[in-house]
Order: C-alpha cells, then sequence, then structure tokens
C-alpha cells in the first residue's frame, strides 16, 4: 500500500525525493502518514481537498480485500 501511495504522489509534486511515507499499524486500523516539500503540499491537497480525497478513495479501494480501516493523514 505504501508504494501505492508513493506512486501516486510522486507523479504530483516537484520535489519526489522528498516524499516520506511512514505507517502505523494499530488493530484493525492502518494510517498512513505523508510528509511532502512545503512547496508541494498544496498540489497533494488540490482545490478544496480534491486531490487528497481522491487519493483516499483509491487507498480504500484497495483496502477493502483486507477488512481494514485505512487512513491517510498529510502532515506539514
Amino acid at each position: 500500500m505504501t508504494e501505492l501511495i508513493k506512486t501516486i504522489v510522486t507523479s504530483l509534486v516537484d520535489h519526489p525525493e522528498n516524499v516520506v511515507i511512514t505507517e502505523k499499524e494499530t488493530g484493525n486500523a492502518v494510517t498512513y502518514q505523508l510528509t511532502v516539500h512545503q512547496d508541494d503540499l498544496g498540489k497533494v491537497i488540490g482545490k478544496q481537498g480534491r486531490i487528497a480525497k481522491a487519493i483516499r478513495t483509491v487507498l480504500f479501494a484497495a483496502a477493502s480485500h483486507d477488512n481494514k480501516r485505512v487512513q491517510l493523514e498529510i502532515l506539514e
């Protein structure tokens, strides 16, 4: 799942070397924390959060067969 996030996000940003994804697993939930370069934050979030929502939708669809809750946090 981390590779899926990395593939999507690196194609959106200008500084792909600064993309960092950390994974926290607690029980039945997995939280992915995404950190990008400050200049790329707006590109990952998008207008009114549309890009971030689309990335989360893809993650939910990919994780649906694992029966786990997936969250994506975009950190500054």
